[in-house]
């Protein structure tokens, strides 16, 4: 009796189904050659599950690897018109770098996006900076590129005084493991950079905390990573708003909706870019600092950093601007950025 394989016989038969259809099809359509693959439309979030008001944006990530997505938000949040972008990326690819930069002088986002040579995908500002100088952390390949500010003067008890805050900075250690943390560079020049588990006890109108140091405050340990980025305030910490704005002495106009830049931290350890247009009465009207750590959490951060906002937010994604500049003459020179790139 003749045996009949059922599980070798099953591939045979679907061949022969689906070249039938093809030529059935083939003689409808002038015998058209017989298709041999069939492109896949991604209509589903890879990377993370965003609420559903974040929207992917297909075109900004066209040719985009495997890794890295983009997403438009034009949604109100919390009751404000809002236009605003995020950039999310698997910080453990093998095929992507998040490379902070610091240029010579002040160049504006779009001409540091042109400069960067190699594949570029995104670019967006970073810490907070004067005329030629940053005043925020940038470490490129275990190298200080510049140290968060070490020190600033505050009126206390009408007299000029010393501070030495420690501020936020978001990190990436060599085996792709974000990080959000309060630092200090402990040391002459540019130091050792310490991280902590809370920030040192600064507040306005009282009395200094004492100089940071490799002990001090709780939590010191030497901050193992590769590349970061400084900014402050911490907005999010241990799945948590914590927002240090009063201990990390940088409470400027925190309570005005302007345009934002953000970067988080994703429970899955995938890291958020992020573009918040501001002072655009057609696009959108900006949030202030408890708005975007608001929408961070609900965006799914566990950890997230605020970096340098207002005229300074600036996103291109793929060769494009993205949000518009709330500066009424254009983009505004910067002095650090971070730019995702191929490796």
């Amino acid at each position: 009796m003749l045996k009949i394989n059922l599980k070798r016989l099953l591939p045979f038969c679907l061949g022969l189904t689906i070249l039938l259809a093809n030529s059935c099809s083939a003689k409808k359509d002038n015998f058209k050659p017989i298709l041999t693959s069939v492109p896949v439309v991604v209509t589903e979030q890879n990377l993370i599950k965003l609420p559903s008001d974040w929207v992917i944006s297909s075109t900004l990530m066209n040719g985009f690897p495997t890794g890295i997505e983009v997403y438009q938000k034009t949604t109100p949040t919390n009751g404000k018109a809002t236009k605003a972008y995020c950039i999310v990326f698997d910080p453990k690819s093998s095929v992507l770098e998040f490379k902070p930069i610091l240029p010579d002088n002040n160049k504006k986002v779009s001409t540091l996006y042109v400069e960067e040579p190699g594949t570029k995908y995104a670019c967006i500002n970073g810490g907070f900076f004067g005329t030629n100088a940053s005043y925020s952390l940038v470490i490129y390949n275990n190298t200080i590129l510049a140290p968060n500010i070490k020190s600033l003067s505050r009126n206390y008890n009408s007299i000029s005084t010393t501070y030495y805050p420690t501020r936020g900075a978001f990190g990436i250690s060599a085996s792709g493991s974000p990080e959000v943390a309060w630092v200090y560079n402990v040391g002459t020049g540019n130091g050792i950079v310490y991280s902590y588990s809370v920030p040192a006890a600064n507040e306005l109108n009282k009395a200094p905390a004492s100089q940071p140091t490799s002990a001090n405050p709780a939590g010191a340990k030497i901050w193992d990573v590769m590349n970061a980025i400084g900014g402050s305030p911490v907005l999010i910490k241990d799945n948590e708003i914590n927002i240090s704005d009063k201990q990390e002495l940088i409470e400027i106009d925190n309570a005005t909706s302007r345009a934002r830049s953000a970067i988080g931290i994703t429970a899955t350890g995938k890291v958020i870019l992020l573009a918040i247009e501001g002072n655009n009465a057609d696009g959108g009207t900006g949030l202030n600092l408890a708005e975007l750590a608001a929408l961070m959490k609900d965006m799914g951060c566990t950890a997230a950093l605020n970096l340098d906002g207002g005229g300074s937010t600036s996103l291109m994604i793929n060769g494009q601007q993205t949000v518009k500049p709330s500066d009424a003459a254009g983009e505004r020179p910067v002095m650090s950025a971070i730019i995702i790139k191929k490796k």
